[in-house]
């Protein structure tokens, strides 16, 4: 703990479990006051608690990211109470069905447009002032390697998080000059997690990194002193030591 994000204000969307509990508390222990956004009010209170146990503060925000006018409400909440946002991370999403493309669902297909791309759009819809007003904003969103790696089987997922690199890439431009915003992607690979599980079910996910694992990550991509913009940041490359000029 070095209290690196003392005075922050950090917003994490899919917050309760897997990766995005892994990176409230590791923000948390670094001095950010965490908006939690999930879908419901028991998991986003047993997190309070956790960050409690750390020393943290936490605003419990129960949201369906498909409910996009919550969000562009949330956002004036936001700009009432503080005034900025230094830290958004865009973790939520699903997997949706691993099968061939045309035996999708529509209602499935729209289901995974609608949390994986959409919502990331109304976030940074509602949140692109508030990253602005703040001295250093920062926004991280998460990718997949199957973006850009194509499997078959993998479509409606992979084309989501490939439509989500795009978005943040070019939103990445838009704020590289005259503003101290900076907007990143993290590809992690494969994480313990119980979207891991559904995907690769007769995998030992004990031989896995977890969450907490990969949760420091966030929080240096989270710092003022991290100034790289519209990079995709691979987590394995970055324990390989790959990135010693962006870190």
């Amino acid at each position: 703990m070095t209290g690196t994000l003392d005075g922050k204000i950090a917003l994490v969307t899919g917050a309760t479990r897997g990766i995005g509990a892994g990176v409230v508390q590791a923000l948390a222990r670094e001095g950010a006051h965490i908006i939690m956004v999930g879908r419901t009010t028991g998991a986003l209170e047993d997190m309070d608690d956790a960050v409690k146990e750390l020393g943290g503060t936490a605003t419990l925000v129960p949201m369906d990211l498909t409910d996009f006018a919550a969000i562009d409400n949330l956002g004036g909440h936001i700009a009432k109470q503080w005034g900025k946002l230094d830290i958004l991370i865009g973790n939520a999403g699903i997997l949706g069905p691993i099968s061939p493309i045309g035996h999708i669902p529509p209602k499935e297909w729209d289901q995974l447009m609608a949390i994986n791309v959409t919502a990331n759009y109304r976030l940074l819809r509602s949140f692109d002032a508030l990253l602005k007003a703040a001295d250093a904003g920062r926004a991280t969103f998460v990718t997949s390697t199957v973006a850009e790696q194509c499997r078959a089987y993998w479509g409606g997922y992979a084309t989501t998080k490939a439509a989500l690199n795009c978005m943040v890439k070019t939103y990445a431009l838009e704020v590289a000059n005259n503003t101290n915003v900076r907007a990143n992607i993290i590809n992690p690979g494969p994480i313990r997690t119980s979207m891991r599980a559904a995907a690769m079910p007769g995998e030992d996910p004990d031989i896995l990194d977890t969450p907490d694992d990969i949760a420091p990550l966030f929080v240096k991509m989270s710092e003022e002193s991290f100034t790289a913009n519209g990079e995709i940041i691979s987590y394995a490359d970055y324990k390989a030591g790959k990135y010693e000029k962006l870190f």
